[in-house]
């Protein structure tokens, strides 16, 4: 389906759902490009329409990306699990004295990332825990030798949080933290740690972790310094849905004032092996509607990324028809989201990620650590006949992801 074709059939489709809908109001508010309140967001959440919202979100994604959705192939790699602090909500974070606690050297990193250059991997996602010992010197180490082995690998690192761990450990202060990184080969911070900005909601699910200001500022003063970065919204705990539109709110706030954000990325909460009373994790129409709402309060971000590591990828392919128009990586060797309960497989080919991307009509893509495209899979058979049959040329090699295989 081409592109045009895509947003043509998408205004049929919000017609159709909106004339029978209580949210024409705020449909014709986006239609005209005008930004939504909080307000209008909490009615979202709260609507039980879910054809009718995503309707809007899909209107928004369509105007904005035009039938394409994307993908990365890039590797996860925890430096260590040990941390000293004990967020409720986390089945990740050891002791030292836990039998399951590991650290890596930069050795041992450098051999994953060579293993993952060889088959095609564009990213390397690498964050840990606030280890209790491990100098600053390690990290800047780290990337170093990540950026001697090849130059176009995008080293994606650190959460906030570990950022102001780093800059305590070098005794700098963060602006001064975040350049030292930069030049030993830090290319972009993940979103991840953001979890949910209310000051009630943040104490009950992580005691001790950094304020909503504090991870704020890290991501200000790193896209004040030319960066860029992904943010998250961990959502299905212990929140109410107005805590979501405030942290939505304040992530609005801060891409206004920078643009330094090239992705949202939602993070349904798994509910296994931690200490927060929750039973179940967030419902496939809570997990559509997250998505969707976002994608249409969100008017300053280009992208919304549905987390197959979370969601499972069959939901995740229907998010995009829900607003989102990326299905996050390929990923090999996530850790966090599956040992705290997540059912998903470790990884997925690039073969299963174009393939679920077509099944929904829109124009597989490719992307760099930005968003940005590398390679665009256009509408030709012989193409995806290579990809599904292993061909091995440089186009397709990353089908070896295959034999050896996926937070934000």
């Amino acid at each position: 389906m081409q592109p045009v074709a895509c947003h043509r059939l998408a205004e049929n489709e919000v017609k159709f759902f909106i004339q029978r809908s209580e949210l024409r109001d705020i449909h014709d508010q986006v239609a005209a490009g005008q930004r939504i309140s909080e307000a209008d967001a909490l009615r979202l959440f709260g609507s039980k329409d879910l054809n009718a919202v995503g309707a809007i979100a899909d209107f928004v994604n369509q105007r904005k990306n035009r039938g394409r959705a994307s993908y990365i192939l890039n590797r996860y790699i925890n430096y260590s699990n040990y941390c000293i602090l004990s967020c409720q909500f986390c089945s990740f974070a050891r002791k030292k004295r836990d039998q399951d606690g590991f650290e890596l050297t930069v050795e041992q990193i450098v051999e994953k990332a060579r293993e993952a250059l060889a088959i095609g991997i564009t990213e390397l996602h690498i964050v840990g825990g606030l280890h209790p010992s491990l100098p600053f010197s390690y990290y800047t180490a780290m990337l170093r030798a990540l950026r001697a082995l090849d130059a176009r690998l995008q080293l994606k690192c650190f959460t906030a949080i570990e950022i102001l761990h780093l800059a305590w450990l070098a005794k700098k202060s963060v602006p001064e933290t975040l350049t030292e990184l930069r030049d030993a080969g830090l290319n972009s911070l993940t979103g991840g740690g953001a979890e949910i900005f209310r000051k009630e909601v943040r104490s009950a699910i992580a005691r001790g972790k950094e304020s909503a200001e504090e991870y704020l500022d890290v991501h200000r003063i790193w896209h004040r310094l030319g960066g860029r970065s992904t943010c998250t919204m961990l959502y299905g705990h212990v929140e109410a849905l107005a805590d979501r539109v405030d942290h939505l709110r304040q992530l609005r706030a801060l891409q206004d004032e920078t643009g330094g954000f090239v992705g949202f990325v939602p993070l349904p909460y798994q509910p296994e092996n931690n200490g927060i009373p929750v039973e179940t994790s967030p419902t496939g129409f809570d997990a559509l509607r997250t998505i969707a709402v976002s994608r249409i309060y969100l008017d300053n971000f280009d992208h919304i990324t549905a987390y197959w590591v979370g969601m499972g990828l069959k939901l995740a392919q229907v998010a995009l028809s829900y607003g989102a128009d990326d299905l996050h990586g390929t990923i090999l060797e996530e850790h966090i989201f599956h040992m705290a309960g997540a059912r998903s497989p470790q990884s997925q080919t690039e073969a299963e990620m174009v393939k679920a991307i077509r099944e929904t009509g829109r124009t597989p893509v490719q992307r760099n650590t930005f968003y940005e495209p590398i390679k665009v899979w256009e509408s030709t058979p012989a193409a995806s006949e290579a990809l599904a049959a292993g061909d091995q040329s440089p186009a397709n090699k990353s089908k070896l992801l295959e034999d050896n295989l996926a937070t934000a």
